[in-house]
């Protein structure tokens, strides 16, 4: 199944269709700011997000036989001028932080979007090394090392200096 084509009203914005069909498809946003939520019908939505924002889209389907698609992706919004990748139901793509697929590597990044939480941090306010740090350590089957509150205050810091 493709994604449809379509274009935002606002080309600086990077859109995301999410669909649910009950026991079949489940596209949602794990985590991120949208700045725009459009309801197309029952079982299709579109959110949007401006450059620079950072967002969770988890992707699922199962057929007669059980889960066929599982993949979460962390994805950085681009600016209308900035190259980008192309991500499955995401236009018009956007840099892409982190992708897993199967459940085992997709339940580990939940897990680790939940760490960050826990610290009382929002996952779409953390370092995107982090992510990028994840996504290698996963892809290797290497443990992977915790955000801390000291990670994201150097963060923090960097991002204010530049």
């Amino acid at each position: 199944m493709s994604a449809p084509s379509f274009r935002p009203a606002n080309h600086a914005l990077t859109t995301v269709e999410l669909t649910w069909i009950e026991k079949r498809i489940e596209h949602w946003i794990r985590f991120g700011r949208p700045v725009e939520d459009r309801i197309l019908d029952r079982r299709r939505r579109l959110m949007s997000f401006t450059p620079d924002s950072v967002f969770a889209f988890i992707r699922w389907a199962a057929n007669d036989f059980g889960t066929v698609v599982s993949c979460i992706d962390i994805v950085r919004a681009v600016g209308a001028s900035e190259s980008c990748q192309t991500v499955p139901f995401v236009r018009p793509g956007g840099e892409s932080l982190l992708r897993q697929n199967g459940w085992p590597k997709v339940r580990r990044v939940l897990e680790a979007i939940d760490g960050v939480e826990a610290l009382g941090i929002d996952p779409a306010a953390a370092c995107p090394d982090h992510w990028r740090h994840l996504h290698h350590r996963l892809t290797v089957v290497q443990e992977p090392r915790p955000y801390t509150r000291e990670r994201h205050e150097a963060w923090l810091r960097r991002r204010a200096a530049s």
